[in-house]
């Protein structure tokens, strides 16, 4: 089985180069060589590596960014995407892609569910559903997984700039009335490819699936507990006091979803798999930074 993974260097990419490895020959291309911004080439390299399978972790992701430089994030997250798929549905090859909660309109407290009706906030939203309606209208075999609030031990995430800050201010106030479940990159490459395995074998099982840790917090909990672990760690903080503020507290050009909490039933029912809860995996990855 021949693979091709673009974005090998995000967070996502990174893991899946190492989960995908073990599944076949694994051809593995960075943005300028995989480059989603350039239609004609990104074909071209499609051709000529005749992939079976495509595993898109490649996308724009400057959410507040997006909203100034909308053409760039259309281009890339549905433009080529779109590109992607007619490829994929010509040469009968399965295309995975990752998508965002941020599909949805982030009201309620209920989780959403994949048949939920959608209605992005904001252009990087708009863009990433516009990806999924175009693979989905390419009619090629997909495996699409709406994830949140994706970390990783390598590069930056949240709980590393919590603790950059802990280190320097005495204080620091966090959101607390945005809800979802912080996902580690590598749950979401091991599950990646347990789901690839799984439609290699059963093609019917194509779809749409959220993928995510389980369970849920607000982004002021998930700071308390980095904060926690780095105390009983014996790390030195300036932080003696952090307050919990509204969203509003924090003007940012791209409206956020205050619900960004996702039923996993679908996915766990139709793979087998039972999602482990969100503070498994930020202790674990918090382990790695602070060890080193």
């Amino acid at each position: 089985m021949n693979i091709l993974l673009l974005g090998k260097n995000g967070q996502v990419g990174w893991e899946l180069q190492r989960a995908l490895a073990p599944l076949g020959s694994l051809v593995a291309l960075d943005s300028r060589e995989g480059d989603l911004s350039q239609p004609e080439s990104l074909r071209q390299t499609l051709r000529a590596i005749r992939p079976d399978v495509i595993v898109n972790a490649a996308a724009y992701t400057a959410v507040d960014k997006a909203e100034s430089e909308s053409d760039r994030a259309w281009l890339i997250n549905a433009g080529a995407v779109a590109l992607l798929a007619e490829e994929a549905r010509a040469a009968g090859a399965l295309l995975v892609h990752y998508s965002t909660d941020y599909v949805y309109p982030g009201d309620g407290q209920r989780p959403w569910r994949e048949t939920d009706a959608t209605g992005p906030l904001n252009v990087y939203g708009q863009s990433k559903l516009a990806g999924e309606q175009a693979i989905l209208a390419a009619g090629a075999r997909h495996l699409i997984f709406r994830t949140s609030w994706v970390y990783a031990a390598r590069g930056n995430n949240f709980a590393k700039t919590m603790l950059r800050l802990a280190k320097e201010k005495p204080a620091l106030a966090v959101i607390n009335d945005q809800h979802g479940a912080p996902t580690g990159a590598d749950l979401i490459a091991d599950t990646t490819a347990h789901a690839i395995r799984a439609l290699r074998q059963q093609p019917a099982l194509s779809g749409t699936y959220h993928l995510a840790a389980a369970g849920t917090t607000t982004w002021y909990d998930y700071a308390a507990l980095v904060f926690a672990v780095a105390r009983q760690r014996g790390i030195p903080l300036a932080l003696t006091a952090c307050s919990a503020v509204p969203t509003s507290a924090y003007p940012t050009p791209a409206a956020r979803p205050r619900n960004s909490r996702l039923d996993l039933s679908r996915l766990e029912q139709t793979f087998g798999l039972t999602m482990p809860d969100w503070e498994r995996g930020v202790r674990r990855m918090l382990d790695e930074v602070l060890d080193n």
